[in-house]
């Protein structure tokens, strides 16, 4: 499992330097080049890296291939095959990584206000327990932190409403969602008991990408995959 930052790459402007998005603008050929970095720095084979299409749903699916050019519109995905990398893009969203090496599964979800609310994180959970999953490793990456999410109160409230935990203030005191708290009590919910967390704050972080700090922004993504041979 590892997460990667906004540097070492070929991107220039306010992509620079290591952009993994496809779908924020950036030289195409640039996001390449950077996806194939920064498989390489990780000992990934480049053709075997798997990019979902998140669209901020509580959908999740397995895969043993990379999805290619036309990838499905799901905020999970999970493997059993060892060297497969899964990818989740994220930039204040949470990119979530699952692990249970005993079973021989991984899993990676985006979960962002939306997929908290929906409840991703624990559908992939359950996606990975119905796969044979037993004991999940879950390592929560990155994120806008419940001190920066300024959001409408009724916004607030209602993604409260399905997940009490991430009701949060700013620290002047306006409304905001700690998504870190909503997702690590999901987990705790799941029976997911081995969670870690990446604790920095994208919007206070300026080696991470942030939607929230500056438009256009690239991606950073968090990689998780099975060594091969186990």
């Amino acid at each position: 499992m590892a997460f990667t930052d906004r540097h070492g790459g070929v991107s220039s402007g306010p992509y620079g330097t290591r952009n993994l998005g496809m779908s924020v603008g950036d030289d195409p050929a640039a996001v390449a080049r950077n996806r194939v970095i920064t498989a390489e720095e990780f000992g990934v084979d480049p053709g075997r890296v798997v990019f979902m299409r998140q669209v901020h749903s509580p959908d999740v699916g397995y895969t043993a291939e990379p999805f290619g050019a036309a990838p499905p519109a799901i905020d999970g995905v999970y493997t059993d095959r060892p060297g497969l990398a899964l990818a989740v893009l994220a930039a204040d969203c949470a990119p979530v990584l699952l692990a249970d090496p005993a079973a021989g599964l991984v899993g990676g979800a985006h979960s962002g206000r939306a997929g908290t609310a929906a409840g991703v994180v624990p559908a992939l959970v359950e996606a990975m327990r119905a796969h044979g999953a037993g004991d999940l490793v879950a390592l929560v990456g990155p994120m806008v932190c419940g001190k920066c999410y300024e959001v409408p109160g009724p916004l607030r409230e209602e993604v409260a409403a399905a997940v009490p935990q991430t009701r949060s203030a700013t620290r002047a005191g306006a409304p905001a969602l700690d998504l870190r708290a909503g997702i690590a009590a999901q987990l705790a919910s799941a029976g997911v008991l081995d969670v870690r967390h990446d604790d920095r704050c994208t919007v206070e972080t300026p080696d991470l990408y942030s939607h929230r700090r500056e438009q256009p922004s690239g991606r950073f993504a968090g990689y998780v995959w099975l060594e091969p041979g186990r």
